[in-house]
C-alpha cells in the first residue's frame, strides 16, 4: 500500500533522512520506533507532503505521491495525527471531529461509528476543546483523521502524555482500525506501547533505518534495543 523507496530530506542544508526505505501492506499496523531527532517526524513529513523528499520515491497504493501536495496525498486516502493533538481550542468537540468529515457515497465514518468507538466523547460533544482531557483531545484527533476516510492512518506518537488507562483504550482503537481493514504506520518513542500492537518494526537512527524486520526480532535483540531505543 504504502512504499518509500531510497529517500533523502533536506532542510536547507541539514541532510535529515538518508535513504530511507519502508512498506506499510493493506490492513497492517507497523511501527516506526527511534529516539527523539532520530528523524521519525521528517518522514511522516515527508510521507503526507509537508517536506517533500529530495532523492527517492514514495508510492501510496500505486501511485506516485513524492512530489504531490498535502491536500491531495489526503485524497488518495492517507489520514495524519501530527504530534502534540492538534486540535482547535475554540471549537466544540463535534466541531473538531467534524472538519475531517468528507460526504461521499462509500463514506465509511461517521458521527456513530465515531461514538461507537470512543463512548466517552459523546457526553463532551458541545466542550470546547481547550475544556478536555488530553485523552479525550487525543480521541478527537484520531476521530478527526477517521472522518476523512483514510486507506491508512499515519500517528504520530499518539501515546504522548497519556494516562495507562487511556493509553489502553487509543491501543485498542488502533488494533480495530486494523481489524477494519486501516493500515497503520505507528510512529512511537514508546517502545512497549508500540510493540504489543505490532508485527513489523522500523528503528530509525541519524536519519537512517538501523533495523527492519519482525516484533519478535527486535525483542531478543538487546544490544539494539539499548543502543538505539534506550530500553
Amino acid at each position: 500500500m504504502l512504499v518509500v523507496e531510497d529517500i533523502d530530506t533536506y532542510y536547507g542544508k541539514s541532510h535529515v533522512l538518508q535513504g530511507v526505505s519502508l512498506k506499510v501492506m493493506e490492513s497492517e499496523i507497523v511501527a516506526l520506533l527511534g529516539r527523539n531527532g532520530a528523524g521519525k517526524s521528517t518522514l511522516v513529513k515527508s510521507i503526507i507532503g509537508r517536506q517533500p523528499a529530495s532523492i527517492g520515491d514514495i508510492y501510496f497504493c500505486g501511485n506516485n505521491i513524492t512530489n504531490l501536495a498535502s491536500h491531495r496525498i489526503a485524497r488518495l486516502g492517507i489520514g495524519a495525527l501530527n504530534q502534540g493533538r492538534s486540535i482547535f481550542p475554540t471549537l466544540t468537540t463535534l466541531e473538531n471531529i467534524m472538519i475531517g468529515y468528507k460526504n461521499r457515497h462509500n463514506q465509511q465514518w461517521d458521527l456513530d461509528n465515531i461514538l461507537g468507538i470512543f463512548p466517552a466523547l459523546a457526553g463532551r460533544l458541545n466542550h470546547l476543546g481547550w475544556q478536555l482531557s488530553g485523552g479525550e483531545q487525543q480521541m478527537v484527533a484520531i476521530a478527526r483523521a477517521l472522518m476523512t476516510n483514510p486507506k491508512m492512518l499515519v500517528l504520530d506518537e499518539p501515546s504522548e502524555g497519556l494516562a495507562p488507562l487511556i493509553l489502553n483504550e487509543i491501543g485498542k482503537t488502533i488494533s480495530l482500525m486494523c481489524q477494519l481493514g486501516i493500515s497503520v504506520m505507528l510512529v512511537e518513542q514508546n517502545v512497549p506501547f508500540a510493540l504489543q500492537l505490532v508485527d513489523r518494526v522500523y528503528v530509525m537512527n541519524k536519519g537512517r533505518i538501523s533495523f527492519d524486520g519482525h516484533t519478535n526480532m527486535l525483542k531478543e535483540n538487546t544490544a539494539l534495543l539499548h543502543r538505539y531505543l534506550g530500553i
